[in-house]
């Protein structure tokens, strides 16, 4: 009797091993087709959408009476639904903002907007805390205050009190682009590399100008629009400075 329990309680082992391996690899693929989006990005509907389907993976991993295609199919429907959500909202501006809601003002010139507060489900207290970790300790600092559909508060600045750009002061820059990593934990990034019009003979002669003999010992390399190439070495001990208690 001993015998055949440790049979059956393997075999349950099994089968929930192979079911949260398919679960995880049908969530994968779902979420994959239903787009990448930040925490910051997702709507409300989106946010309780993919608590349902993450719910509903993991009943899949967990049914143990054999029926995994109820689960299966329920992660379907509810991905489908999300996409075509998604989609309409893209194609319509009035379907948008019934799913998503708009925008809204809750400061504006002086002024705050006490019904539009109670909108976002905001205090005074909360809309303070929100514009000090934003870098506005005044509120006289502030032009407008923009209640996002996500939830953020976007900040316009006073003209006067915003930060001052080159063009302000009739300045010419330099253009500005993405640096390419040429070399990642020790390996060369050949594709990058060639990118930046650079070949390895000309890597090799950087690293030696720096006083590096191996790329094994870079942990980093970036090169630059102006084909200037920034290295940064592995370090073999810890830095173990308590500064930021």
């Amino acid at each position: 009797m001993n015998d055949f329990n440790i049979e059956i309680t393997w075999a349950g082992i099994g089968y929930i091993f192979l079911t949260s391996i398919s679960s995880l690899i049908v969530l994968f693929i779902l979420t994959r087709i239903m787009g990448k989006r930040q925490m910051s990005q997702l709507t409300m509907f989106d946010y309780i959408n993919g608590i349902t389907i993450g719910s509903i993976a993991a009943e899949m991993a967990t049914s143990l009476d054999g029926d995994v295609w109820q689960p299966l199919f329920a992660m379907i429907i509810y991905a489908l639904f999300a996409i075509l959500m998604s989609y309409a909202s893209i194609k319509s501006i009035n379907i948008r903002r019934f799913l998503v809601g708009k925008p809204f003002l809750l400061y504006e010139n002086g002024k705050l907007f006490n019904k539009n507060l109670k909108k976002a489900k905001l205090d005074v207290n909360e809309f303070l805390t929100e514009c000090r970790t934003n870098g506005y300790f005044y509120l006289s600092d502030i032009q407008s205050a923009i209640f996002e559909t996500n939830g953020k508060i976007s900040f316009i600045p006073v003209s006067d009190k915003r930060p001052v750009t080159p063009k302000d002061l009739n300045l010419q820059v330099a253009k500005e682009a993405p640096v390419a990593n040429v070399i990642m934990d020790g390996n060369v990034m050949e594709s990058n590399l060639k990118h930046t019009g650079n070949d390895i003979t000309w890597l090799k002669k950087e690293l030696h100008a720096q006083g590096i003999s191996h790329i094994k010992d870079v942990f980093l390399a970036t090169c630059d629009c102006n084909n200037q190439l920034e290295v940064y070495i592995k370090l073999s001990k810890e830095d173990k400075k308590d500064i930021f208690q």
